[in-house]
């Protein structure tokens, strides 16, 4: 059964994101929070913000799924899938499989690939330590004393890079604070940060395919896809506002009429 207005809520471990869509899968409107203490309110303030947006009342949208770290904590929705099933049926809205999708999140990063078909063939995630994630870069711009949002644009217009050798936050850090104590531009410092996260993703898993890039890190940090591309030879794509993928897939996953809890 499919349904004409639907939407999906995306409760991550750092934003949360909400989407709404009709029936064609058009986003109708969407939103991102920062999800804090309370994953409940988080998922009902963004859901809230979003009907707003939409000019919906709750009872026009006809079914929700929710998705994400927090997935359990939203009430009104109908039912939950995982991230990794979400993350994948919103980047097929966009692209065709066969494709390898990296997720990289506030905490973790996700590499996921979809056959022709769109099936999953293969899953890894990154659990060890937040090194080359968003709370990585995050904690990065807070020893280097720079606002999170200049850290792209440091990124990309530096004229050559620091190479960053340590593989955990804490000990980044004390590097990162050496390299300023030895005079080097900051600028070039940040470029060798976003290789490090780059460094972090390819070890994880092969590319293959087209490789299609999701999150917040992503949304607010482009030039991360052109440091992937100088290592690969295969296309890499970001999707139309790569924050809220996973948000996205959950509401065409509830706009096609999924009611069980996975």
């Amino acid at each position: 059964m499919s349904h004409r207005i639907a939407g999906g809520v995306d409760v991550g471990s750092c934003t949360t994101k909400a989407v709404i869509v009709d029936a064609e899968g058009r986003i109708l409107a969407d939103s991102v929070l920062y999800s804090g203490t309370d994953f409940s309110v988080a998922a009902t303030d963004a859901w809230n913000d979003c009907l707003s947006k939409a000019g919906l009342a709750p009872q026009q949208v006809e079914n929700v799924v929710s998705t994400g770290y927090g997935r359990k904590s939203v009430p009104f929705a109908r039912s939950s899938l995982t991230e990794i099933s979400c993350h994948g049926r919103g980047c097929l809205h966009f692209f065709e499989g066969p494709i390898t999708i990296v997720d990289i999140g506030g905490q973790d990063n996700k590499i996921i690939k979809l056959d022709a078909a769109g099936q999953r063939v293969s899953f890894k995630m990154n659990r060890k330590c937040a090194a080359g994630t968003g709370a990585f870069l995050e904690e990065m711009a807070l020893r280097l004393r720079l606002p999170l949002e200049d850290l792209d644009g440091l990124a990309r217009t530096a004229d050559g890079e620091v190479a960053l050798g340590s593989y955990c936050t804490v000990f980044s850090a004390t590097e990162v604070l050496e390299k300023i104590k030895a005079g080097h531009p900051v600028d070039r410092i940040v470029r060798g940060l976003f290789h490090s996260v780059v460094k972090r993703i390819l070890e994880m898993d092969t590319l293959t395919d087209r490789v299609i890039l999701t999150g917040g890190v992503i949304e607010h940090n482009p030039f991360l896809a052109e440091l992937i591309k100088q290592h690969t030879s295969l296309p890499v794509l970001i999707p139309p506002h790569p924050q809220i993928t996973g948000a996205l897939g959950a509401a065409l996953y509830a706009r096609d009429g999924v009611h069980a809890s996975y």
